[in-house]
């Protein structure tokens, strides 16, 4: 029987509720039944710092900041199995890595595609060479690399959890003391706030992986604390440091923090801005190294090259707005008619809706937020207070207008970036704001004779929503992408593999993997797989070192797909494995698979992307080429290898009625092709009679190493390149 589709709906939204399926969920139960105890009975007073014997504030904030620290390590151990996971978050390690060798971009021994790929930049440089990095801001990077020269990059998260308290602890200080002045409530107040922040599953997430917002949150509620004291150059490091590391969390604070110091007058405001400088050249210095410019976006140039169509990665609204390759199957589904202001309402709502279980791991309880600013505007009741200063400030009001700001932020940019575990990651800088906030909140609702009640009851319920509800974003967090991270150093350690050369064939594995000062002879070098003539001209260039595969089937596992409850029971996890192997050597032609040149050197009015097609052509992969509109033609320019200059030549094969999926179907024209090399062309007609694979004309070309450039021109449609073969003449 069906189900009605609001049911069906509800049930989505809700979300998932059984019994704690783990034992991270079951330690949870059993705090949230303890708290529930000592709630009931008045108990647990010393906890909250009242009572005859407190506990003393300096012992409670160790012992917090050392749970949350810890929790964040098993969430790695757990939920991650050792290491980072989503795609950012390996990009994220990458750009750390390197950055502890202090380079933003670095130069890669060719062929460069054996290094470029997802969420990498690569530019050709005058000499032939490519420069490489990663296109995500260098804040977090930093933090990483003091991490990798500690040799132990993943206790940077730990460490993170660990300052998130205390800053959360002091924030919610500042706050009490304006609703309530000099009273015992301010301690509860922060004492709850900061034991929030420990039990907040999505904070556990964020200061595990290695994801920006935990070192983002810590940086906008410390600037949001030293605005509110007046600290103005604290303020303004803190809030620069925040644009090196999330750009566009920065304006909110950054806003806010102006407001705040206001008072303050020019000279105040002038400290402010000066201070936000040294943040914003970092910032500025890393993108110039990556993009070779000083005001370009890195993300923005990556998807101008990578993606389309063209502009497609951008804040604002329009019809082409929408990376169709990295974002597909969001803008089929979400944006078929543009990014406008129903679809931005849209976005913002799946946000918010699974916001409101990030802040405190149950639902209702994230409405906790709003209590105080009202309160603080309404200046009534037992709780008012003037705060202690004398000043008519409204840190509540000015807290819940921050996260307003920061929601507005986000409110054009198209894509939900929402997935399990994670949360909505757009608003997870904003935690430590909101812990505040509703731990005011919480105290404003407290018995005057009961006042540790209230808060045990919500620690209570936000602990059992972990247990029983939210725990299972997290494992299937877990449980996608085999299960487990897609490259582990310790096993090439079991495996006596210490010098040569791995080839990994995911995004993942390679920026997990790869080092960019490594030396074959000396260290391990991480390599793409491209199953075809590019390892093996690796593998010569390298000075034929020992040479291994790192097998690891990353497809998604059954706990993934399945839509009903996860268990670890049902979790199957990929057992990765390393094989020696050899590339096989050319005899007497090199073959290089087009897709393999991804992302490509330039795009002009058109986007080429990696796309399976028909079985006919190698590896089942060829790279498509779209123009913007099939009323004009667009082109792409990709990097050939060339083993070593002379006269070569050269069949290239193309294929017909390729398309990319989510896209809208065939034009009605016949797409028409037109590839380029040197001084030669070749031009065929994608037309739909046509066998699914034909190799073009061969032709003679004099070619120069170490690479050469090829430009595939489209026009009326998509047209795509499966590979060119080169045989040397002379």
């Amino acid at each position: 029987m069906t189900l009605p589709a609001f049911v069906q709906t509800f049930r989505v939204l809700a979300g998932a509720w059984d019994f704690p399926p783990d034992v991270p969920s079951t330690v949870a139960a059993g705090l949230a039944l303890t708290a529930l105890a000592l709630a009931l009975f008045g108990r647990g007073r010393f906890i909250l710092g009242l009572g005859p014997a407190p506990l003393t504030r300096k012992l409670f904030l160790w012992t917090t900041a050392f749970a949350a620290a810890l929790s964040s390590v098993a969430y790695i151990a757990v939920y991650l199995r050792g290491g980072p996971r989503i795609i950012d978050a390996t990009t994220y390690f990458l750009q750390g890595r390197a950055l502890s060798h202090f380079d933003f971009a670095w130069t890669e021994l060719g062929p460069s595609s054996s290094f470029r790929g997802r969420f990498l930049l690569s530019r050709e440089l005058p000499d032939g060479t490519s420069l490489i990095g990663g296109i995500f801001p260098p804040g977090f990077p930093l933090l990483l690399s003091f991490g990798f020269a500690l040799g132990a990059p993943m206790v940077v998260g730990p460490a993170l959890a660990a300052g998130l308290v205390v800053a959360t602890y002091r924030l919610a200080h500042s706050l009490a003391e304006e609703a309530f002045g000099e009273s015992p409530s301010c301690e509860v107040t922060a004492r709850t706030a900061a034991l929030l922040s420990v039990f907040c599953g999505a904070l556990r997430y964020h200061t595990a992986d290695t994801m920006a917002h935990g070192a983002a949150a810590l940086g906008v509620v410390i600037a949001f604390d030293a605005a509110s004291k007046r600290q103005c150059t604290w303020a303004g490091l803190i809030v620069g440091a925040v644009a090196a590391t999330r750009p566009m969390s920065a304006l909110p604070i950054a806003v806010v923090s102006l407001w705040l110091l206001r008072k303050g007058g020019l000279r105040a405001l002038t400290s402010f801005v000066v201070a936000t400088l040294p943040g914003v050249a970092f910032l500025l210095l890393a993108q110039h190294a990556v993009t070779g410019t000083w005001f370009t976006s890195s993300q923005r140039m990556y998807y101008a090259l990578s993606d389309g169509p063209p502009d497609c990665f951008r804040w604002g609204f329009g019809h082409a707005i929408g990376c169709v390759y990295e974002h597909g199957e969001f803008v089929a589904a979400r944006l078929s008619k543009g990014f406008g202001l129903t679809s931005a309402l849209g976005t913002t709502v799946r946000r918010l809706a699974m916001h409101l279980r990030d802040v405190a791991n149950l639902e209702p309880l994230a409405l906790l937020i709003m209590v105080p600013a009202w309160r603080s505007a309404s200046r009534s009741g037992p709780h008012a207070h003037p705060r202690k200063a004398g000043g008519d400030t409204q840190l509540a009001g000015a807290a819940v207008a921050l996260v307003g700001l920061h929601i507005l932020a986000y409110f054009p940019f198209y894509f939900d970036g929402n997935y399990p575990g994670g949360g909505a990651r757009m608003f997870a800088d904003m935690l430590p704001i909101e812990h505040a906030l509703v731990a005011v909140a919480i105290v404003l609702f407290a018995s005057k004779a009961r006042p540790t009640q209230a808060p045990l009851l919500v620690l209570s319920l936000s602990l059992g929503g972990f247990a029983t509800h939210a725990a299972f974003d997290h494992l299937k967090l877990q449980a996608r992408d085999g299960g487990r991270p897609m490259f582990e150093p310790d096993l090439l350690a079991k495996a006596g593999v210490s010098t040569g050369l791995v080839f990994v064939d995911t995004d993942h594995a390679f920026n997990l993997g790869h080092d960019p000062s490594a030396v074959a002879l000396r260290h391990v070098v991480v390599a793409r797989l491209r199953n075809d003539d590019r390892d093996s001209l690796l593998f010569n260039r390298l000075g034929r070192p020992p040479s291994y595969l790192y097998k690891f089937d990353a497809s998604t596992s059954p706990a993934e797909r399945t839509t009903t409850v996860i268990t670890p029971a049902t979790d199957s996890v990929t057992k990765p494995e390393i094989v020696p192997w050899t590339p096989p050597s050319p005899t007497s032609t090199w073959r290089f698979e087009a897709e393999a040149a991804w992302p490509p050197l330039s795009q002009n009015a058109a986007f080429a992307v990696p796309v399976f097609t028909d079985t006919c052509a190698s590896n089942g992969k060829a790279l498509l080429v779209t123009p913007a509109s099939v009323e004009s033609s667009g082109s792409a320019t990709i990097d050939l290898p060339v083993p070593e200059s002379g006269l070569y030549e050269v069949v290239p094969r193309v294929v017909h009625r390729a398309r990319l999926p989510h896209m809208t179907p065939r034009s009605p024209l016949t797409p028409s092709g037109k590839l380029s090399l040197v001084e030669s062309s070749w031009e065929w007609v994608a037309s739909e009679g046509a066998e699914a694979c034909v190799d073009l004309l061969a032709k003679e070309v004099r070619l120069v190493a170490p690479t050469a450039r090829m430009t595939v021109d489209a026009q009326g449609g998509a047209v795509a390149v499966d590979r060119v073969m080169l045989r040397r003449i002379k």
